[in-house]
């Protein structure tokens, strides 16, 4: 998906066989799962996951467009995937949340009013998961500590699973149950709030720094 050519051949197979594309998930992506602070990332590991994350997404969203310009279809949509990353921030993973931040706020916000001159009736909106159980998503989730911290911030005490997330991203690109909505953004995340930045094992009220 970083790559211009691959992009286009892609979509050239998909127009050969189906005929038109209607509707465009940008649901690729990658999430290093080592914690590096921003002072210690790599420029190499930046690069990477920008380029994957929102290069691609630019990339597919402009080819995607340009097939709506030779259509000229009344109705489309495009369902962006985010993050709570993208919502809440995630120390350690400056980088991914950068681009999934770029993603839902702004290619969502600005392509929702660049769609509709390509298509009156066109639609994009923005999911925005949570941790969701997926082979990405493992290595956070590995040991009971990491589930629990994970669950102490949202009302819903449970991972979601991907059909959770399939089926927000089913909802917004139906033009019966979501036609009314663009420029939305969707937090899929079972009531999440935020992030712990301490365990209570963490805090010591007898330092005098402490509030």
């Amino acid at each position: 998906l970083r790559d211009e050519e691959a992009v286009e051949a892609a979509f050239a197979r998909a127009e050969e066989h189906f005929g038109r594309i209607d509707v465009l998930v940008a649901n690729a992506g990658i999430w290093p799962p080592e914690d590096t602070p921003l002072e210690a990332m790599s420029l190499s590991r930046w690069h990477r996951v920008l380029d994957t994350n929102l290069t691609g997404t630019f990339l597919c969203t402009r080819r995607f467009f340009r097939h709506l310009r030779q259509r000229a279809p009344r109705r489309a949509a495009v369902v962006l995937v985010g993050s709570t990353a993208a919502v809440f921030g995630e120390a350690g993973h400056t980088d991914y949340a950068a681009s999934k931040a770029a993603i839902a706020y702004g290619l969502t916000r600005s392509l929702k009013n660049e769609i509709v001159r390509l298509a009156p009736e066109g639609r994009v909106n923005a999911v925005c998961p949570g941790w969701t159980r997926t082979r990405m998503a493992s290595d956070g989730l590995r040991g009971t500590k990491g589930v629990v911290r994970v669950l102490q911030t949202r009302a819903l005490k449970r991972i979601a699973e991907p059909e959770d997330i399939a089926r927000a991203i089913v909802f917004l690109a139906s033009p019966r149950l979501a036609g009314h909505l663009t420029g939305q953004i969707l937090t899929v995340a079972g009531g999440m709030e935020g992030r712990l930045l301490h365990q209570p094992d963490e805090i010591d009220l007898e330092d005098e720094s402490a509030p």
